[in-house]
């Protein structure tokens, strides 16, 4: 059996209007012609949007903002002050 789209988003003010109404995701599947699990997807995908413009939270794209020398430098410098402190704790424990 061939798998065909279905655009949800033309449907998606009738099936807020059906789950506002109190309709299962069955019922609502039944009555616009779809799959349940089209519809768990959908509404699924439909609160994490929703939850995320709540928050605020910006969608992720894109690469990962590039570490600045500044940040490097400090962290080359607190680690090998870290090593320093090993070091000194192995020799005083009598094992370096």
């Amino acid at each position: 059996m061939k798998r065909s789209y279905t655009n949800l988003k033309a449907l998606e003010g009738r099936i807020i209007e059906l789950r506002n109404a109190g309709k299962t995701r069955q019922e609502i599947a039944d009555e616009l012609g779809l799959r349940k699990e089209q519809i768990k997807e959908w509404v699924k995908r439909h609160n994490k949007h929703m939850a995320d413009d709540a928050l605020g939270v910006p969608k992720q794209r894109g690469r990962k903002p590039a570490v600045t020398l500044a940040e490097y430098k400090y962290e080359c410098k607190r680690l090998k002050m870290e090593n320093e402190l090993l070091r000194d704790f192995l020799r005083l424990a009598g094992r370096g």
